[in-house]
């Protein structure tokens, strides 16, 4: 395979080789990639922006991520962002920084899978920048997207009494990650040996291609449907109901018979000995939204296939609770994903 150097190139070059034939979707874009900045009409909404950096060595491990599954996968991450704060995606900028390492054709085909997430979720390439980098490859994302009116949603704004729900299955990307690092284990020790991933599909994409949850905004919006409060799991569903609660003042109580996980999942979770219960709460990278809603909006969700309520708020904020499905009541905890510490550290704010 041809291998051309970046430094052929230049750097104006090599912006023009990845965006080049980058289409424009949303009304709202005027100005696109070509000009020092993009020009977007938010056409009488508000607009949310969302910015997240993705590191090698501490977000990815290349031995195991496709680079166009990693294009693909900094995109999904930054919508979900958008998406929990009940807003549509409509445009990204994507910046990244590069060591001498990669050459075009990698770029490229991190690339392809930026524009295919774009063209996915209907979001427009307007933007973005390369720098050179003395420690692998870095790709940062930034995220607009468009509200109408007051329909916007923040983590606080629960009150006591609010049902709280997730949308998907969870603990299924964290499976995935377990599944991949198994391999990279075997393949360093039998550099020869394939790698067993057959029966996983599922898992695996949840964790190298997961999905930002724009339909389940849609759907809320016509079922007129305005959470008091969201956020997206990235970290780990129990670490995230901790924000929910801090941001609102407020403490929870969440019944562990009604966590929704997938049977592939909890079995996988049983081959690897570990807690399907624990993956659940704790394992992260699942992109799903987590939301409260008034008691009064039960109906709307009771029998929602995407849906799941899974406890309430409390007055108490010193309450947080896990009901195990023995009745017994224990304290929630978290082993929530420090993206500073590079570690995983147990939270009971």
């Amino acid at each position: 395979m041809q291998r051309t150097e970046i430094e052929d190139l230049g750097e104006f070059g090599l912006i023009r080789r990845l965006t080049e034939g980058t289409v424009l979707r949303q009304p709202s874009t005027l100005m696109g990639i070509g000009d020092d900045a993009a020009v977007i009409n938010p056409e009488g909404k508000r607009v949310v922006v969302s910015t997240d950096m993705l590191c090698e060595g501490v977000h990815f491990d290349l031995a195991y991520v496709p680079l166009k599954h990693l294009g693909y996968k900094s995109i999904a991450v930054n919508l979900s962002d958008i998406c929990a704060m009940n807003a549509i995606p409509s445009q990204v900028t994507v910046s990244i920084a590069v060591s001498s390492r990669f050459s075009v054709e990698a770029l490229e085909e991190l690339y392809a899978g930026v524009h295919k997430a774009c063209a996915v979720y209907g979001v427009d390439l307007v933007g973005g920048d390369t720098s050179s980098s003395t420690s692998g490859l870095m790709v940062t994302v930034t995220a607009l997207g468009l509200v109408d009116g007051e329909a916007a949603v923040a983590r606080s704004g629960a009150k006591a009494g609010d049902l709280l729900v997730v949308s998907g299955d969870l603990g299924g990307a964290y499976m995935g990650l377990q599944v991949l690092e198994r391999e990279r284990v075997v393949f360093k020790s039998a550099p020869m040996a394939q790698p067993d991933l057959s029966g996983h599909e599922g898992i695996l994409e949840r964790q190298l291609k997961p999905e930002a949850r724009t339909d389940v905004v849609r759907e809320m919006a016509d079922l007129k449907l305005k959470p008091t409060s969201m956020i997206d799991v990235s970290d780990g569903l129990a670490s995230e109901v901790f924000h929910l609660c801090a941001a609102s003042g407020l403490g929870v109580k969440v019944f562990e018979e009604k966590l929704p996980i997938d049977p592939h999942t909890y079995e996988t979770a049983r081959e690897f000995n570990l807690d399907p219960t624990l993956c659940v709460l704790s394992g992260g990278e699942d992109y799903e939204l987590l939301f409260t809603v008034a008691q009064d909006d039960y109906e709307k969700v009771r029998n929602h296939p995407k849906l799941s309520v899974i406890g309430h708020m409390v007055d108490d904020p010193e309450i947080k609770t896990l009901i195990t499905k023995n009745g017994l009541e224990t304290p929630l905890k978290a082993q929530g994903w420090d993206g500073i510490a590079q570690s995983n550290s147990e939270e009971t704010v």
